[in-house]
């Protein structure tokens, strides 16, 4: 048997006043109309259902849900009056003891009840959740977006560029670089790298880190380079980009890096094409039987 029907059966009907005594749910609504306020006015402000309200007044103590329920409700209609809650609670508890509540006041747990007052309406929580998801799914979507991986360098697209360019076109860029340039090697990725000369002496060793720039010694007698990744390094020859020193499908080892080799490399493409060519012409001319 549940809180209310518990009270039905202590007490079928409301509470009926004695002479001289003035019960909370009077008072409450003596006080309510001095004021000149509205059941309506005290509903909006505690947020307890006008019917619960009217329970209240009028001492009808089985219409409610419970002595738990009627505490609390009583607690807020007092707060809305400005009057003391805590005094107004506690006379509310000897009348309901009075009334022939005392067996379920006696079960009463020793806190107060929520203060409906307090309770935040449904719509509230709803859009504090709504609002966390949407914070949640935007931190990973700029997660994802700020650890992508970017697909080119800002400063390498321009050499890059600049290197297929002079692919495309090496005479032209042979004809445009100066052979006493500077040499230049830069790392776009960690690459390992020795730079030697005709005498094997050794110029430079190192691990780069991309970034790092090595400028091969001007005065160097035929410098040379062994890496096993060519196609990390950048190079150029007085500011002016040149083609890369290998592919990467393999290592290379004994190749020459002074400007005029490099500029050697890029000008001997176009003779070997050429060659080729003339090459497979004779053969093809060779080939055609006569008429």
């Amino acid at each position: 048997m549940d809180n209310r029907e518990q009270v039905q059966a202590n007490d079928p009907e409301p509470a009926t006043e004695q002479p001289g005594f003035e019960s909370v749910g009077a008072k409450l609504r003596s006080l309510r109309e001095a004021e000149g306020l509205s059941l309506n006015e005290i509903a909006n402000r505690t947020r307890v259902p006008i019917r619960h309200l009217e329970a209240i007044e009028t001492s009808d103590y089985s219409a409610l849900p419970g002595s738990t329920y009627t505490i609390g409700f009583t607690r807020s209609y007092a707060k809305a009056l400005g009057l003391d809650d805590a005094a107004i609670t506690a006379e509310m508890r000897e009348e309901l003891a009075q009334g022939g509540y005392q067996g379920v006041v006696a079960r009463l747990p020793a806190y107060e009840p929520a203060d409906p007052a307090r309770v935040p309406p449904r719509w509230l929580a709803w859009s504090a959740a709504a609002l966390a998801i949407a914070l949640v799914a935007a931190y990973f979507i700029w997660r994802s977006y700020a650890l992508s991986p970017v697909a080119e360098s800002e400063v390498t697209k321009p050499v890059a560029e600049a290197a297929i360019k002079d692919q495309t076109e090496p005479g032209k860029a042979a004809s445009q670089i100066d052979p006493a340039g500077e040499v230049v090697l830069t790392a776009r990725e960690a690459v390992w790298i020795k730079i030697y000369d005709a005498e094997n002496t050794r110029l430079y060793e190192n691990e780069m880190k991309p970034g790092d720039r090595y400028t091969v010694p001007a005065n160097a007698n035929n410098p040379m380079i062994v890496t096993g990744r060519p196609q990390v390094l950048d190079v150029t020859i007085g500011g002016k980009p040149v083609p890369a020193l290998g592919t990467g499908e393999r290592s290379i080892a004994d190749v020459g890096v002074s400007a005029r080799a490099l500029l050697a490399r890029k000008s001997k493409a176009p003779a070997a094409t050429a060659g080729s060519a003339a090459t497979t012409g004779q053969a093809s001319a060779s080939a055609t039987p006569p008429r």
